[in-house]
């Protein structure tokens, strides 16, 4: 039996929800992960240290006593975030980043930022305080063709953005694209992006082929396996530092998702770093896992790595076609298909 054993790694991007959802997905995730970066799109948002405090709260009083989880809280940034709010997060040592979701850009992102030049002020705080700005990385102008909106979003808001701001710390996440990997690859040392399970291993054509599949529906939304897929498996199985683990793992009920609008959002909390260990076997590079999944978001972001472990084992196991929780029904990753590796401690 072939065993594999990682510093534990960590989630830089993950959504729990709240209320008895989230009380139900977080210990899957608390299972794997050391920490995780907490996205603060519940409604309403995440908007002050206040709130977020209340969340972690929450979040904590539904894990196992013993369990040593550090869920790592986040802002929301509206067009009504002020220096003082990046301030007092900068200040708290359960806040670790703002998250920019454009208006109208994904779920419960109805209170994104509408003009991003209305909060320069801000944005210049927070490089000020190197707090890092996360970014869900897409225009949401309705003559841009879906497949091109990450693409647009980098040339025109991104790198006028950076150019203001040359030492804003910036994590492009969930990227979907080519020119994503090559943006961040030739940017400086300040510049990072998560990549998810799903992005590695699927393309639209997993989405469509043989009918529309809403599991597969997400946002950004699933790409040509060339050269976009392909780059984003090569990016994560370089070793470059600046490309680390990000799930976006969402759980949303079955009705939402098969409905005649279904929602976006892939749940991957079930099986996430046996869905990264299945992409970076298939592509050669294991021995490259530990590094995306352990080491370099923990570097970027200033913390200490993971002092314990985790091991799997290369055996092959069945995802379940659905999980119930608290009265909803949610369809995973993988839903009925069979993975290679298996978490085993």
């Amino acid at each position: 039996m072939v065993k594999l054993k990682l510093t534990r790694p960590d989630d830089w991007h993950l959504h729990l929800r709240q209320g008895s959802l989230m009380s139900s997905v977080v210990e899957m995730t608390a299972r794997q992960m050391g920490r995780a970066v907490v996205m603060p799109n519940l409604s309403p948002p995440i908007r002050t240290v206040g709130e977020s405090l209340k969340y972690r709260s929450e979040i904590i009083a539904s894990l196992p006593k013993q369990s040593s989880f550090n869920p790592l809280m986040t802002l929301y940034l509206t067009d009504q975030t002020t220096k003082q709010d990046i301030i007092d997060a900068s200040q708290n040592e359960h806040v670790y980043a703002v998250k920019l979701y454009p208006a109208g850009a994904t779920t419960n992102s109805d209170d994104g930022v509408t003009a991003l030049s209305s909060l320069y002020s801000t944005i210049e705080q927070m490089q000020k305080e190197e707090m890092p700005l996360l970014i869900h990385g897409e225009v949401t102008h309705a003559e841009v063709d879906v497949f091109d909106r990450e693409k647009v979003f980098i040339e025109t808001i991104l790198d006028p953005l950076l150019k203001r701001f040359p030492e804003l710390k910036v994590v492009l996440e969930h990227i979907t694209t080519k020119e994503a990997v090559d943006f961040v690859t030739d940017a400086s040392q300040d510049i990072a992006a998560t990549i998810t399970a799903h992005h590695l291993l699927a393309n639209r054509n997993h989405m469509f082929l043989g009918g529309i599949k809403p599991h597969y529906y997400c946002l950004p939304v699933l790409k040509r396996r060339a050269p976009h897929q392909e780059s984003l498996i090569k990016a994560a199985t370089s070793g470059n530092p600046r490309f680390f683990l990000g799930t976006d793992s969402a759980p949303h009920d079955r009705l939402h998702k098969e409905s005649a609008c279904g929602c976006a959002g892939v749940f991957s909390a079930h099986a996430a770093i046996e869905l990264y260990a299945e992409a970076f076997d298939k592509a050669n590079k294991i021995e490259r896992l530990e590094g995306f999944a352990s080491h370099y978001g923990a570097d970027f972001y200033g913390l200490d790595r993971n002092k314990d472990t985790i091991m799997l084992e290369k055996k092959s196991w069945q995802v379940p076609d659905i999980f119930e929780f608290s009265g909803a029904e949610v369809v995973p990753f993988f839903s009925g298909e069979d993975l290679s590796w298996r978490l085993v401690s």
